[in-house]
């Protein structure tokens, strides 16, 4: 069974465009094995053109460089990447390929034989459409205790109403909470005047 998982690394008002002025100073051993653990497994990494772009700019040199790096940049680039663009020409990235039709490729990815896992990595708009089509299966938030101001946010009114019900959290040291989530329902239709009623009681 395939599972689709989004990871995304949030200021405590929402924003999860990142800012390094909020991010990096949060950014410690216990943060590296989560985003660690988030990765590893990784059957197909999906991913939007902004941050694509952010990662083939990036982890192609530090594993030539052969650094600290170098390990999870290798991993990077073997890893089978889908891409969501309608932009032409080379992705530049090797085990990289475009998808003009991220529903139906994300389907077509559950029928898949041999593909668990399906991560997310950042790209927002992606993670938007999955939650809005109910393709998302989980959502990790990495939640840092600092209020960004400003910078998109991943609940804005194209997402609409989301239940989600929390499947594990843990609080790091710097104060940074990981949430795991599951698309839900809502706990209970009751009106609002069974609610009042039980506020009273």
């Amino acid at each position: 069974m395939t599972t689709i998982i989004s990871t995304l690394f949030s200021s405590l008002d929402g924003v999860v465009e990142i800012d390094p002025a909020w991010h990096f100073p949060y950014f410690d051993e216990a943060m590296g094995a989560a985003v660690t653990e988030d990765y590893a497994g990784t059957d197909v990494l999906l991913l939007g053109r902004v941050t694509y772009d952010s990662f083939a700019g990036a982890w192609p040199e530090r594993e030539t460089a052969g650094g600290q790096d170098a390990p999870f940049a290798r991993q990077l680039g073997d890893v089978r990447k889908l891409v969501a663009t309608r932009a032409e020409g080379d992705l530049g990235w090797r085990n990289a390929r475009r998808t003009t039709d991220l529903l139906g490729d994300v389907a077509a990815l559950r029928r898949e034989p041999g593909v668990g896992k399906v991560l997310v990595a950042g790209s927002l708009s992606v993670v938007r459409q999955l939650l809005v089509a109910g393709e998302l299966d989980e959502l990790h938030l990495l939640v840092h205790p600092v209020a960004a101001g400003r910078g998109e946010r991943l609940f804005d009114d194209s997402v609409g109403l989301q239940p989600l019900r929390l499947l594990s959290s843990s609080v790091f040291p710097t104060g940074v909470l990981r949430l795991v989530y599951a698309p839900s329902e809502l706990p209970n239709a009751a009106p609002h005047s069974d609610v009042t009623d039980e506020v009273r009681r």
